[in-house]
């Protein structure tokens, strides 16, 4: 950011996310939150879109992101980088996100809307996140549960930074 204002050392890292829409709340949430930056992987779409600028309302202007051919590829950067990889998901690996205790810097994965996460990302993965679900379904749609995920990054960073 040029803003001047103090980012939350997490990204979050989008993997074939095929809506344009998601993508902008994506962009939203982010800004909101004030998230490090995005990364958009793989089919994802990443600005100047016209579906992502009609969610995003600006945010994609504001928000640093960075787009990867390949997730595989930004994950070893990231974790070169000194980041933790945290995949949301829903396999008996996961703990729950309220029990999680992320580490400084994070890069939290999110796969795609019907097939999730790809199996090899997730292995990659040093934390596997899942969110707490007590409805029939188990899944959200993966823009609400960014948001629901960015905002306890905040308060966990808000509580480790106090």
């Amino acid at each position: 950011m040029t803003d001047g204002r103090l980012r939350m050392p997490a990204v979050i890292l989008l993997d074939h996310v095929r809506s344009m829409f998601n993508v902008g709340s994506f962009f939203r949430t982010a800004d909101a939150a004030g998230l490090e930056r995005l990364l958009l992987c793989g089919i994802t779409a990443h600005p100047p879109q016209p579906g992502i600028a009609k969610t995003a309302l600006g945010a994609d202007q504001t928000v640093p992101w960075e787009y990867y051919v390949d997730s595989a590829v930004a994950l070893r950067m990231f974790r070169a980088r000194g980041y933790q990889l945290a995949a949301i998901e829903t396999g008996e690996r996961a703990v729950d996100l309220f029990d999680w205790t992320p580490r400084w810097p994070v890069c939290v994965v999110f796969g795609n809307e019907a097939d999730g996460l790809d199996p090899d990302l997730v292995a990659s993965c040093d934390a596997h996140v899942r969110l707490p679900m007590r409805g029939v379904k188990n899944s959200l749609n993966v823009a609400t549960a960014g948001g629901i995920v960015a905002y306890e990054l905040l308060r966990k960073w808000r509580q480790a930074s106090s």
